[in-house]
């Protein structure tokens, strides 16, 4: 399908001439009589189109634009044009101007013209089609990546706090544990952003809407890098709507937004500089501005800021730290939202600004928290607890955790190990992880649900696989609950609620 051409001349005899050209010449081709055939046919796979100059009022421009339009950006479908003798039409003028890949061959058109010229753009095409395979690879490796990256997050943070529970009181710990835990906060949100390319670039990422209060988004943005710019002796000044500003959307993704722009405006701020940021509501959409004193950008810089894995570089000529993938996030999360992200700078040393414009239901309006629906009790005796991972460190730090909850703690560092553990002993809760060899945690669960009596456990699946279709098919193995690696311990207490302290 991807190396055939389509061939749209619905009148006159300009299709069956030039299928028998192309046959002779050993392309693949089909006529496609009517523009809706056209257009369904393009949606199949194309290697480039051959259409004449009268089918462009016959539809053609508009199915053709249509799919230039919303093709991919590793596509560039080129398109074979025959036009007749003479100055360029309209319409020619037109095809050029929308269709943008368009080669002009003039009839009567030489067979080994015609042969030679859909050869030559056959072999552009699959340049680019080894462009999409490479990029598919790539998200792959990133995902992959994510995940393995994860998993030797996940015990040295449980295995940090295993020694703050024991040693609460020792000042080095704390100064230690307190190092570790940024560290892997920080590590944790590259990560999160190199999966986010992933999920993005594959159509992987859904927004999780609800209503929400701008106020919440931007005091957690600002924590989140309030450590950072206190490091910098950088001073954040907020200045915020006095009414309440409700946003339809989803949390996580908008305060991923402002806090990838605040934290680049940290990173570009010199020591002892200052940020402001403002807001403010007219009509139905919220403006951010976040403005610092920083190096500032050349107008060439404002073109490329956005692009992914693009970074600012400081007049000073070092290495600027990061992946340069934040503000393209930014940029692309504001738009699935309805919103936009845009820079200025009057240049060089004059600091920089960003503006995020977001849809807001409403300013003034109360919302309602509903407060989380809590497991029901357990019986009153020490909550049994099984956790399940191939990652030993993990599977046995996280074991430490439970032990301190005063809890009855068993272990399996596998999927059948988890079976035959919940036969010999049915468990309050389990929390296991996914990727496991042999029995993988999605089968563990589906077999562990099916047992008598397990109907009630507790089920947190814990993973590095954050991507929607991982959550839902945790959801059809049965599990309750959702966790991403590295996992604060506290978010699991959250979970299990009265089932750890009965």
């Amino acid at each position: 399908m991807e190396k055939r051409v389509l061939i749209y001349a619905p009148t006159g005899q300009d299709a069956v001439l030039a299928s028998k050209v192309l046959e002779l010449g050993g392309v693949d081709n089909l006529i496609t009589d009517t523009a809706a055939q056209l257009a369904s046919e393009l949606l199949r796979g194309v290697g480039a189109v051959l259409t004449v100059e009268e089918a462009l009022s016959s539809g053609g421009l508009q199915v053709l634009g249509d799919f230039v339009q919303c093709q991919p950006n590793w596509s560039d479908l080129p398109i074979v044009l025959l036009t007749n003798r003479g100055p360029d039409s309209l319409s020619v003028r037109q095809a050029i101007g929308v269709l943008g890949n368009v080669t002009l061959l003039e009839r009567p058109v030489r067979t080994l013209t015609l042969i030679t010229s859909l050869q030559s753009v056959l072999r552009a095409r699959a340049k680019q089609y080894l462009v999409r395979e490479t990029d598919r690879r790539k998200d792959e490796f990133l995902a992959s990546l994510g995940h393995e990256l994860r998993n030797p997050l996940a015990p040295i943070r449980t295995s940090m706090g295993v020694l703050t529970h024991l040693y609460p009181d020792q000042a080095p710990v704390r100064k230690v544990s307190e190092v570790v835990e940024r560290q892997v906060s920080h590590l944790t949100r590259l990560v999160d952003d190199l999966l986010d390319v992933a999920r993005i670039n594959s159509g992987k990422i859904e927004l999780q809407r609800d209503y929400t209060t701008f106020a919440a988004v931007i005091g957690h943005a600002i924590e989140l890098c309030a450590a950072p710019a206190a490091a910098r002796r950088i001073t954040i000044f907020p200045a915020l709507p006095e009414q309440e500003v409700v946003l339809y959307a989803d949390y996580a993704r908008v305060v991923q937004i402002v806090a990838n722009i605040l934290s680049n405006a940290v990173k570009f701020t010199p020591p002892g500089g200052s940020i402001h940021v403002g807001a403010a509501v007219a009509g139905s959409w919220l403006t951010i501005r976040v403005r610092d004193n920083g190096i500032g950008l050349e107008a060439d810089a404002l073109k490329r800021i956005f692009s992914m894995f693009e970074q600012s570089r400081p007049p000073s000529g070092q290495i600027a730290s990061g992946l340069g993938i934040g503000l393209s996030l930014s940029r692309q999360f504001a738009e699935m939202h309805g919103g936009s992200v845009h820079a200025s700078s009057e240049g060089l040393g004059k600091g920089s600004e960003f503006e995020v414009r977001l849809p807001v239901v409403a300013a003034g309006r109360p919302t309602t928290q509903v407060a989380p629906d809590q497991p029901a009790g357990t019986a009153d005796h020490r909550p049994k607890v099984l956790v399940v991972d191939d990652n030993r460190d993990a599977a046995d730090s996280l074991q430490a955790l439970f032990e301190m909850e005063n809890c009855n703690v068993a272990t399996a560092y596998d999927g059948c190990q988890a079976v035959q553990a919940v036969e010999a002993a049915m468990p309050d809760m389990i929390v296991m992880d996914l990727g496991m060899p042999a029995m993988d945690g999605y089968e563990a669960a589906r077999q562990i649900r099916d047992k008598q009596g397990c109907k009630d456990v507790l089920m947190i699946a814990l993973t590095g696989w954050g991507q929607s279709d991982a959550r839902q098919r945790t959801i059809e193995a049965g599990f309750d609950h959702h966790l991403i690696k590295p996992v604060n311990f506290d978010d699991i207490k959250r979970l299990a609620g009265n089932r750890l302290h009965p």
